[in-house]
């Protein structure tokens, strides 16, 4: 490994997945080696989910990604390279940036020029724990309602008037 490892691009997942192809190249590793380093870093990765995983334009689950980048030998700030651009890649383009009024009678020199990012979320979301949250929510609704509706609340309050339907009247 003489030479710099690949940078991992953030544009699509089909040039993600041809840079996991380089960095698998870089490493010089078999699929059964990144599996077997996949392992000893405290990983899973069999060889046949790595080589699906690269002969495909999809974009890996990030579990799989960072079992791949470890296995190859890439650790820390070059590691959590690889998972943000998964990341950005999966989430979408970054927010758009939102413009800040300047104040009629300020100068230019005494107002910064600050630009926010209409969301505020971290760099690294999980989208998947959102997801999980509304199943959740869901679920409690139902939940909820359900036995509200078995105990009656949803009923009238008048009192039942009996009725003769039995045949031994």
């Amino acid at each position: 490994m003489p030479t710099a490892p690949p940078i991992p691009p953030d544009t699509d997942a089909a040039a993600f997945v041809a840079a996991l192809r380089r960095l698998k190249a870089w490493s010089g590793l078999s699929y059964r080696r990144l599996e077997r380093r996949a392992a000893e870093a405290g990983h899973s990765l069999p060889y046949s989910t790595a080589a699906t995983m690269l002969g495909r334009e999809r974009l890996p689950r990030e579990e799989l990604v960072a079992a791949f980048v470890a296995a190859c030998g890439i650790r820390g700030a070059e590691a959590e390279a690889w998972l943000d651009a998964r990341t950005g890649i999966a989430c979408g383009p970054p927010p758009a940036l939102v413009p800040v009024p300047v104040p009629v009678d300020a100068t230019p020199a005494s107002v910064p020029v600050v630009a926010t990012p209409l969301n505020t979320a971290p760099a690294r979301t999980r989208p998947w724990r959102a997801r999980w949250t509304l199943v959740a929510a869901a679920a409690l609704v139902t939940a909820l309602l359900g036995g509200a509706s078995a105990s009656g609340v949803f009923t009238d309050d008048e009192e039942v008037h009996e009725t003769r339907t039995s045949v031994r009247l």
